[in-house]
């Protein structure tokens, strides 16, 4: 899928992508694909998502798009 950064929070490590969709998916910091813990808000990206344990679904495997 692809979207952008909408939120991040540094300190905590979370934040949310909007899909071009429109649709909101949360991640955490440990999900962004090149070893950083952390990204610009508004950055493009691509992400998969993934229904967490938790039972929501969120994204992973986020890469910066240019």
């Amino acid at each position: 899928m692809r979207g952008f950064v909408k939120e991040f929070d540094a300190h905590v490590g979370l934040g949310i992508i909007q899909a071009d969709s429109g649709d909101l998916f949360p991640f955490h910091c440990v999900n962004i694909s090149n070893g950083k813990r952390t990204i610009n808000i508004g950055v493009k990206v691509d992400f998969e998502t993934f229904d967490h344990p938790r039972g929501r679904t969120e994204a992973r495997m986020i890469e910066e798009v240019n």
